[in-house]
Formats: C-alpha cells, structure tokens, sequence
C-alpha cells in the first residue's frame, strides 16, 4: 500500500454563502492529493505526461461526513491498496484540523497513450516508482 498526507486551508471562494466548502470542490482537492502522491513516488504527473501517458478518471465515488468550512486546514490522505494495472485505484480520507474525518472518497484512473488513445497497462517507469515506495 501506498499512502500519502496533504494539507490545504479553505479557500473563501471554495465555499458557499454558508461558508461550507462547495461540493464540487473536492474533486479538485482530491486532484491535488493525487498529484502530490506522484511527486512523493518520485515523478511529477507532468512528467508522466510528457512521457506520453494520461491519467483521465473514469469512476468518482465520494460520502460527505460533514462539512468542511472556510479558514479550516484540511488533511488529505490518500491511498493506492492495489497494484495497478490498466487502471489505479485511489482512496481518500479528509479530516479537519480537529482531526475528525470529514470526508471519504475514491476515484479510479485508467492508463492511456498520448499518441493512439489507447488503454494500456501502468507504464513500467512508473510501475517500478510504486513498488519501490509499496508498503
């Protein structure tokens, strides 16, 4: 297993006139987890893009627990459980800066060529970075 932790504070414009943070905000909160994993493994996902792999989302699962408000830290974990292969599986767990989990989600990626648009398995460059950070 992998598995990494990002903070963010709450953004103003994040939130909504209640000031909870807007729904459709999480996706782009689990975006940047994901990236940050990738960093931690040792490669960028722009890296990986200029060696003519994308990484689109095919499947968005998420469960509100509560809310996250404005001004708040939140810390993001996220997890890889399986070995990829044509796709990667990430798990997420937001808390607040009480610590209290706030948030559970998933979202699974699926490997794609740059060139053909073709579905492929995990490129080994990257297969070799996850199993030598695999826990």
């Amino acid at each position: 297993m992998i598995h990494t932790t990002h903070t963010l504070r709450v953004r103003y414009g994040e939130t909504d006139p209640m000031k909870y943070v807007y729904y459709g905000n999480y996706a782009e909160y689990f975006e940047v987890a994901r990236v940050e994993l990738f960093r931690q493994l040792g490669m960028s996902y722009d890296e990986i893009e200029k060696r003519g792999f994308f990484l689109p989302v095919s499947e968005y699962k998420i469960k509100y627990i509560r809310p996250a408000f404005y001004d708040q830290i939140l810390e993001i974990h996220t997890y890889v459980k399986k070995i990829p292969g044509v796709k990667i599986e990430f798990d997420y767990e937001i808390y607040n800066q009480e610590g209290i989990k706030i948030t559970e989600a998933s979202t699974t990626l699926f490997f794609l060529t740059s060139d053909t648009n073709k579905i492929v398995k995990c490129p080994e460059f990257l297969m070799q970075l996850i199993e030598k950070s695999w826990k």
